[in-house]
């Protein structure tokens, strides 16, 4: 493989990643993060779980903001 096409796969590889973890919700924690840090330094960051957690609930309270069949 040339270096250019390695660049092009890695290029591809690092496009596909951000996509799946968009379209999983992976990143929302990642953005929760970075957002509380920059606006609220004295405020510590919830854990993954935690937040997961409050996500989740958020969701099941509203059902117009969520799928939930049972």
């Amino acid at each position: 493989m040339t270096n250019t096409a390695a660049r092009r796969a890695a290029h591809w590889g690092r496009r596909v990643r951000w996509y799946v973890r968009e379209f999983t919700g992976e990143g929302t924690y990642d953005r929760y993060v970075a957002h509380t840090r920059r606006q609220h330094p004295d405020t510590e960051p919830a854990s993954r779980a935690e937040f997961e957690r409050r996500r989740m609930d958020e969701r099941e309270a509203d059902p117009r903001n969520g799928f939930r069949c049972c």
